[in-house]
């Protein structure tokens, strides 16, 4: 048990350490302004009434396609 208490002291020891190292990461990525938060979102992409048409269309096809071949199992 004594050896299972010193893995458990040597493992906070070790998250100790990296936190402190994360924090010094953090602060060299704040100072070279590449924060990952500050990233600018894309924009949301529009598509046209005829894109959003010929997309639907398309569906269309492939259900009609599904539903024949269930048909023709049947």
């Amino acid at each position: 048990m004594a050896n299972l208490s010193k893995v458990v002291t040597s493992l906070r020891q070790e998250y100790t350490r990296l936190e402190k190292e994360m924090a010094l990461v953090g602060k060299a990525l704040d100072a070279l302004g590449v924060r990952g938060r500050n990233k600018a979102r894309r924009a949301k992409r529009v598509l046209s009434k005829e894109a959003r048409r010929r997309i639907a269309e398309a569906q269309r096809q492939r259900w009609a396609k599904v539903r024949k071949a269930k048909l023709a199992k049947s």
